[in-house]
């Protein structure tokens, strides 16, 4: 791989590796059984999609460090995509979401091989809460046998755990949070940690300390990584209600209808007069909610200048990411890739 970032080289590089190793892994499952093949099936499914970020800051982590690339490192990096597909699929059962990436999630694409058995839906649930356990299981896998020296790894597996505890944390903080009043503070708390940092900062940590990097640059990679990874999902949070599903692959009622703790949501009720606030309370939660009312409340937070607030949120803390990276010492080449992404992944269509 050349010093110059190349997304699309190293999105194929991950893929690559990812197929073949969930491919054997659905082998050996069916070997145990037939009956298992779905199980596999889905398992390949639920880790075929991504931009593979978390691939990338875990690599960029290394190369900051002043490594230089490794087909070794790339392996281990991958296992970062296997930790998010695990967090992907339990989400989707959590939020009992029907679409992602344009296809059935996993729990509902399951439904299908258990169509016309009792308790169907109940089943194809905690089949797919057993293929996310499996995924994370598999991440540990994967990274344990990616070819770097034990030595790097034993590096690397404190903060391996603090990203596990780190992530549940924050999927238990929205659920705790969720249909409770609208709070800024709250809604940040669970960006950060059901998201911002399992996203960069965590991978990020973890490609440096594989690499042994110093802790001056760990704790400057962290200052980079954490407002990053708000700044990703503050702009998920304006994707998930006011883009178009043919870009992101999921309803834009998703997240009124689940009364998600959103920081939108929660900067348009601070903003919001006592009626604007009854308004809003009238339709969270609704399951039957409709495409007018959606118009209504992207109208509402629009008027009430919720998606701006947000908006100037992401800027200030991209603008503070990159701020971080100045006076690191890492190459040049390291630098330019993260400022790169630090870009790319706050400025998307879905």
């Amino acid at each position: 791989m050349s010093e110059r970032w190349e997304p699309a080289a190293f999105k194929e590089r991950i893929d690559t590796i990812l197929g073949e190793f969930l491919v054997e892994e659905a082998g050996h499952l069916v070997r145990i059984d037939p009956a298992l093949q779905p199980v596999g099936e889905q398992l390949q499914s639920a880790a075929g999609h991504g931009k593979r970020l978390r691939a990338a800051f875990c690599y960029w982590g290394w190369r900051a460090a002043g490594q230089p690339d490794s087909d070794a490192l790339v392996r281990a990096a991958a296992s970062m995509e296997l930790i998010h597909a695990a967090a992907i699929v339990h989400d989707d059962i959590i939020d009992d979401s029907p679409l992602r990436h344009h296809l059935p999630t996993v729990h509902i694409a399951l439904r299908t091989y258990l169509a016309g058995r009792p308790r169907a839906r109940s089943a194809a649930r905690s089949l797919a809460m057993l293929v996310g356990d499996h995924l994370m299981s598999l991440a540990g896998q994967l990274f344990a046998v990616s070819g770097l020296p034990a030595a790097y790894l034993t590096r690397a597996r404190p903060m391996w755990a603090q990203l596990a505890r780190e992530l549940i944390a924050g999927e238990c903080l929205e659920i705790l949070s969720t249909g409770t009043g609208p709070d800024p503070d709250v809604s940040l708390k669970v960006v950060r940690y059901k998201t911002a940092k399992y996203t960069v900062e965590h991978p990020l940590l973890i490609g440096s300390l594989l690499a042994g990097a110093s802790p001056a640059l760990r704790a400057g990679l962290s200052a980079y990584g954490l407002p990053l990874g708000e700044a990703f999902q503050l702009r998920d949070d304006l994707l998930g209600l006011f883009g178009e599903p043919g870009d992101t692959g999921k309803d834009s009622r998703d997240d009124l209808r689940g009364h998600r703790p959103t920081t939108l949501l929660a900067k348009a009720w601070q903003a919001a007069l006592p009626a604007q606030r009854d308004h809003l309370a009238g339709v969270l939660g609704r399951r039957d909610l409709d495409e007018e009312q959606l118009r209504d409340v992207r109208d509402l937070m629009t008027a009430l200048k919720a998606p701006q607030a947000v908006e100037h949120m992401i800027v200030s803390r991209v603008r503070e990411a990159v701020g971080h990276l100045d006076g690191l010492g890492m190459p040049q080449h390291a630098r330019w890739a993260l400022t790169d992404l630090a870009r790319s992944v706050t400025d998307r269509r879905n």
